[in-house]
């Protein structure tokens, strides 16, 4: 046992989830002095995913030498995610009319305190189509990074992978090992940072059970119920996708990923394990091109996990009131909430900001209902991070096939012998 902690990142993050849910409940006043633990962990991680998918994008358009086939796989992975989502929206849809969470509940619009939204939103906004698209485009090359913002570091990287085809490799002989030494350094300061893993786990769990405490479990628990089985049934007409696709099983990929899932359950944050899972897509047979551009954009366009949460809290909120909505009003929050999912990244407060524009849209849903899932919205974090990670995880599966960029003998082999990643 203690040779398996010492060497297992599973074990160790395992024990300290356990550790952090004890401590949080038997010592509640401690929860925010352990937060440091969790917070700073995300940051160093986040510190270093910009300079990671700047490198990884670079060599890989530079390595595999057809900007066109980059151009499709891009437009490629734009349909993948749209369909994702369009079906985890649907599949919200149905399950929240047939199980109804919010009958019964009876609640008064007036005697919600609507300006805690407004706290938790900071009394910001979803940027409109117009604005996200316009903020993809870096208008500083420090400031993409400086900001850490994914899309425009993404478009910088396409941009100078392009100009180094353009120019040849006869011609800048020097600028792709650089590039790949630059990768190596980022992946292995990565490995450092994990070994802080445990640590941020039992911190960032600490805080949340001390925090948050396991109320709203009776108070919402058939809301919680109905997004955890929607989810999981999303889970598994993706896993059906994807043998279909690609011949990966999604449960061998989860076996094979399990530290980092756990991890990223354990800090709330599927960001803190993008540099991992980048690592093991590429061990897993995936080309560095497909795994550089899929992975980062769908942590943008992709939140197959908010968009259950998000289709399933609208009806929730509105049977809460004594709304029902009619067929067209259902339609109306599919067609606003696949917009508003696709700005939500990196926004505080985005999931609510999401609700108050669709509630806003329908008209006859008071904004000020949203308040409702204040004291549940926490408990949905496990559900919405591990669906979106595993969401696009698959998504680069299916589109390196596409491409014809999957190695499905080395994925086979890969899943069926689990281990550490290596770059």
């Amino acid at each position: 046992m203690a040779r398996l902690l010492r060497t297992s990142l599973f074990a160790q993050v395992a024990v300290a989830l356990v550790l952090g849910v004890l401590v949080g409940r038997l010592w509640p006043q401690a929860a925010p002095a352990l937060q440091p633990l969790g917070d700073g962990f995300v940051r160093l991680i986040k510190a270093l995913i910009a300079p990671l998918v700047f490198c990884v994008v670079v060599f890989g358009i530079a390595k595999a030498g057809d900007l066109r086939a980059f151009g499709r796989m891009g437009l490629k992975a734009l349909v993948w995610f749209e369909a994702a989502t369009t079906v985890a929206l649907l599949a919200g849809l149905v399950a929240a009319n047939l199980l109804r969470p919010g009958d019964g509940m009876d609640v008064d619009p007036a005697s919600l305190d609507a300006s805690a939204v407004q706290e938790r939103t900071g009394g910001g906004e979803l940027p409109s189509t117009s604005e996200f698209l316009l903020h993809a485009l870096p208008d500083s090359a420090v400031g993409a990074f400086a900001e850490n913002s994914l899309l425009q570091v993404l478009v910088l990287a396409c941009l100078v992978g392009a100009a180094l085809l353009h120019l040849g490799h006869s011609r800048v002989p020097a600028v792709l090992p650089a590039v790949e030494q630059a990768q190596d350094v980022v992946f292995t300061v990565v490995g450092f940072i994990m070994r802080l893993a445990p640590l941020a786990v039992f911190g960032a769990t600490a805080h949340l059970i001390g925090e948050y405490g396991l109320d709203a479990l009776t108070t919402y628990g058939k809301l919680v119920a109905v997004c955890y089985g929607v989810a999981l049934l999303f889970l598994l007409l993706l896993a059906l996708a994807l043998k279909a696709l690609t011949g990966v099983s999604l449960w061998k990929f989860v076996r094979y990923t399990r530290e980092e899932l756990l991890l990223a359950l354990g800090t709330a944050s599927s960001e803190t394990v993008m540099p991992r899972m980048m690592q093991k897509l590429r061990r897993a047979g995936c080309r560095d091109d497909a795994v550089g551009l899929v992975l980062p954009t769908g942590y943008s366009f992709n939140l197959d996990g908010a968009s259950i949460y998000l289709s399933i809290g609208t009806l929730f909120i509105a049977q809460a009131v004594g709304v029902d909505l009619t067929l067209g009003q259902q339609i109306t929050v599919v067609l606003v909430l696949m917009l508003t999912s696709k700005g939500m990244a990196g926004v505080p407060g985005s999931a609510f900001l999401a609700l108050s524009a669709t509630a806003s849209a329908l008209g006859v849903v008071p904004a000020g209902a949203v308040a409702l899932l204040l004291g549940v919205d926490r408990v949905m974090d496990a559900m919405r991070v591990a669906t979106n990670l595993l969401g696009n995880c698959a998504a680069v599966f299916v589109v390196s096939r596409w491409e014809g960029a999957l190695d499905r003998d080395r994925a086979a082999e890969a899943l069926k012998r689990p281990g550490p990643a290596r770059p």
